[in-house]
């Protein structure tokens, strides 16, 4: 999440705010510790009750603002406020059977994504691996510790999972201070920890020509992230698998795979689309080969001038996105350095990570032109549900592979935070009124029919 909100929040915003961010983050940090600590004996001093209280207040509140959202929003905001309901009712309930429940399905969220890590990493093995195999081993342990009763017989579960919670999120805000304090670059020009190499970097004169705008600030017009998914793709009749093959691939009738693909496109004519030069072979037997992030399955790739031809040679993409609060400079600037290098990898270098970088070298900054630079925009963007779906997007792309699937949840969670839509509290109270009036109307037509039988 900390790249991510440096992305969203931008370098400039964040450089001069190191020192609190360090702060926060301290203070985060040991609160995590404390709160845990706290949970792991019977003398519970946390206030359970008023924490519960405060989620019960908040998932009412999103229930009841989530009709004004639009398409997958309006359905995150419903899920979020579901999810928080029934869990500070499981807490209120004060009760064995409460405590129990809540703790297996914090259990089992830890279980799930510990054995997704490690999967990804010993099968991807993409650069930095270990590591992250290190940290689904971590979540398997903390997943043991929620399923077994002891110290507390599960009453301690709330202190522990907020005290894991306040923990790294601390260390996020950490992170951040101490990456934003010497960052000069825009974090969408890095990448696992690498930066792009390219002229720009290196001091080098440009060796391509170079990309024309015809705009110098954040456009007013919008990026289509255009996606052809798996299904939507294959050339024969796929078989339905499900998830498979809406994030991973499609497998046709003949046993042949089809990843779909993922494209950028941007009103200043930039067009971005890897592809294989020579087409691989993608059949049943050498599939789980090419998915390993290693040098030898690079192979040479190739740019489509525009969305035009490739649809042309191909076939019109199926979902189209679009991002409008975007700067095309920053995009200009990523497209010159990326490519000027065309190598094509399945796992870590196809054409949907390339999509999903470019969209990150793009929005740098985007939250801040939309929300102002006050003080409170980054609690703001904290307590918006679109930044932890699109950061566990993002972190579940990287330890794996990006694909169109995820390309395509993650442009939809940018485009909700990038360009937010407003909730007019006067708009909520006229709603609330006229569903308040319908209803009185519907209950006496009620009336009057029963009275008449």
């Amino acid at each position: 999440m900390a790249r991510l909100v440096l992305l969203l929040l931008g370098v400039e915003y964040l450089r001069g705010r190191w020192r609190s961010l360090m702060s926060v983050g301290i203070l985060w940090l040991i609160s995590g510790v404390a709160v845990f600590v706290d949970g792991l004996d019977d003398a519970i001093n946390f206030p359970i009750a008023f924490f519960a209280w405060l989620l019960l207040i908040d998932g009412c509140f999103t229930l009841a603002v989530a009709w004004a959202g639009v398409g997958g929003q309006k359905t995150l905001r419903y899920v979020k406020g579901t999810v928080v309901v029934i869990c500070a009712v499981l807490i209120l309930a004060s009760d064995y059977h409460g405590h129990f429940i809540l703790s297996m399905l914090f259990g089992f969220l830890f279980l799930a994504d510990g054995l997704l890590q490690l999967t990804s990493a010993w099968v991807v093995r993409y650069r930095r691996w270990r590591a992250a195999a290190i940290g689904g081993m971590i979540e398997i342990l903390l997943a043991i510790f929620f399923f077994q009763p002891y110290p507390t017989n599960y009453h301690g579960t709330l202190p522990y999972f907020l005290g894991l919670f306040l923990f790294f999120a601390g260390l996020n805000f950490v992170r951040i201070a101490l990456n934003v304090r010497r960052m000069m670059v825009n974090p969408g020009f890095v990448a696992m920890g690498n930066p792009i190499i390219g002229p720009k970097l290196l001091g080098k004169e440009n060796d391509k020509t170079p990309v024309v705008l015809d705009s110098h600030s954040t456009s007013v017009k919008a990026l289509t992230v255009h996606i052809w998914t798996p299904m939507g793709s294959s050339k024969a009749p796929a078989r339905r698998q499900m998830i498979v093959d809406r994030y991973i691939a499609a497998v046709d009738t003949n046993g042949v795979i089809s990843t779909g693909h993922s494209a950028l496109e941007s009103p200043e004519g930039i067009y971005i689309s890897l592809y294989p030069k020579e087409e691989i072979d993608r059949s049943s037997h050498s599939f789980t080969r090419l998915l390993r992030a290693t040098p030898e399955n690079n192979v040479a790739g190739r740019f489509l001038p525009d969305y035009q031809t490739e649809a042309k040679e191909w076939c019109p993409s199926n979902i189209q996105v679009m991002i409008k609060n975007y700067n095309a400079e920053k995009l200009s600037e990523f497209w010159q350095l990326y490519r000027q290098d065309d190598t094509y990898n399945l796992t870590y270098r196809n054409c949907s990570s390339t999509v999903s970088r470019a969209l990150d070298a793009a929005i740098e900054g985007a939250v801040a032109r939309s929300m102002g630079f006050g003080p409170l925009v980054m609690l703001r963007l904290l307590l918006t549900p679109e930044l932890w779906v699109a950061s566990q997007i993002r972190m579940r792309a990287l330890t794996m592979a990006w694909t169109p699937g995820l390309t395509l949840d993650y442009a939809r969670a940018l485009s909700m935070l990038v360009d937010p839509r407003q909730v007019s509290w006067l708009r909520l109270a006229k709603h609330a009124c006229h569903r308040i009036k319908s209803l009185k109307k519907e209950w006496r037509r009620e009336d009057a029919a029963a009275k008449n039988s």
